[in-house]
């Protein structure tokens, strides 16, 4: 089995997280920023918005790193529901009981790099996502995977909100599906009880 070490993507990081949500420069890119950017946000300042957030407690998101001589090789993005206004006004998921949005940490994207795949970064990112986060006072994580057609491969559009299964695997039980799709599959509300710190 790998060496994987999951840290918290701080400032000091940042360089890192880029490697992995931006590996081409791009200038349109998400930076995981769909959910947390303010309404008509321009697309060009989410690098600089997640650079703030890293500068925050708590983070917003976890780095793996692979190997002996570690390498950055994935991504996770969550937030307390109460930080992604974007989603607590949704139409399409779940908006939960606004009592609750400051102990439900959301889930939102899981990137692995391509070389470092199946190798179970995506696992070990997830198991210390959901620690982290219960170190932070949550007390339920939510995530909006797909479940992958029988016998097919998630397509590259749709991996980034993780599969049903890598969720259960890490102890996450589905609730419904709901009205929102990625890459043309159903994702599906899911949902881990924690005990807080």
């Amino acid at each position: 089995m790998a060496q994987i070490a999951v840290l918290p993507a701080t400032a000091d990081r940042f360089g890192d997280i880029a490697r992995v949500l931006n590996p081409n420069g791009r200038e349109q890119a998400c930076w995981c920023m769909h959910w947390r950017a303010p309404a008509k946000e321009e697309a060009t300042t989410r690098a600089a918005r997640l650079c703030e957030l890293t500068q925050q407690e708590p983070a917003p998101g976890m780095l793996a790193y692979l190997g002996a001589e570690p390498e950055v090789a994935g991504w996770l993005g969550f937030s307390r529901r109460s930080d992604v206004r974007s989603l607590q006004r949704s139409r399409v998921l779940p908006v939960g009981e606004p009592e609750t949005w400051s102990t439900t940490w959301v889930f939102m994207c899981v990137t692995v790099r391509v070389g470092f795949r199946r190798q179970g970064v995506a696992q070990a990112l997830l198991e210390a996502g959901a620690d982290y986060a219960t170190d932070h006072g949550a007390t339920r994580l939510e995530a909006f995977p797909v479940e992958p057609e029988p016998g097919r491969r998630v397509p590259v559009s749709a991996a980034f909100v993780g599969t049903v299964g890598m969720f259960e695997r890490a102890g996450f039980d589905q609730v419904a599906p709901t009205a929102a799709t990625s890459g043309r599959l159903t994702r599906w509300h899911m949902q881990r009880e924690v005990a807080p710190a």
